[in-house]
């Protein structure tokens, strides 16, 4: 027979499910099922201390149901009164069936959650388009010592072209015991040029090695 809970807003309509909870972990058993869904969504508060069964019930319902299905609504109250519910008993499972992963604890999907599905899916196929980003890096390139010749250093390091690459301002900046270095900006789009790459088969290879030591990349800023 099917067990009908109502007023469950009130005192006396907890006080009947409370008893109804004594000695079991979910309203049709020691199973959750739709039932508790149902009875969950008509019940406006946890119950208080007063009903220590049905308040227990409620505790661990609404744990599964937020570690399950995180950030969805459980149960829809219509004026601040919750509506009677019916707690049909749980249909036996089929045999050999222990895959509790099955049951539906929102019921039949409507035809607007089943587009929105389709819509979601649709969206993760289709591969996404943006544009590649670019990147502002400061670069520091120092010269063998106080006779490299500083104009031909420079001149090495512009003469290294590829797509996406492009040279900025430079100056040259006193390190100590004569010798200088020389400061340049550059602008890179990410998908086509590696500032590593750039250094260790460019900028530190014959024939520019001639003149740079090594290069050190001082800022490197996403623009």
């Amino acid at each position: 027979m099917a067990i009908t809970f109502t007023d469950l807003h009130t005192e006396s309509g907890l006080k009947s499910l409370d008893q109804h909870l004594s000695g079991k972990s979910y309203v049709s058993g020691n199973q959750l099922t739709k039932d508790d869904i149902k009875v969950y969504a008509a019940v406006l508060e946890k119950p208080g201390s007063a009903f220590p069964n049905a308040s227990k019930w409620y505790d661990s319902l609404a744990s599964q149901l937020a570690a399950s299905f995180p950030g969805k609504a459980v149960g829809v109250r219509v004026g601040g009164k919750g509506a009677p519910v019916e707690a049909a008993p749980a249909k036996a499972a089929p045999a050999g069936d222990d895959d509790d992963d099955d049951l539906d604890l929102f019921g039949d999907e409507t035809e607007d959650e089943k587009k929105a599905a389709e819509a979601r899916e649709a969206s993760k196929k289709k591969p996404s388009k943006k544009e590649s980003g670019k990147s502002s890096i400061l670069l520091d390139v120092k010269p063998w010592d106080d006779e490299t010749d500083m104009k031909k250093l420079e001149e090495a390091v512009r003469s290294v072209e590829m797509p996406g690459l492009f040279w900025g301002a430079s100056k040259l900046v006193a390190v100590g015991y004569g010798i200088k270095k020389l400061q340049i900006m550059l602008t890179i789009i990410d998908d086509l040029v590696s500032v590593d790459t750039l250094i260790e088969d460019h900028l530190t290879v014959e024939p520019i090695n001639e003149y740079v030591q090594s290069c050190d990349i001082v800022a490197f800023n996403k623009i």
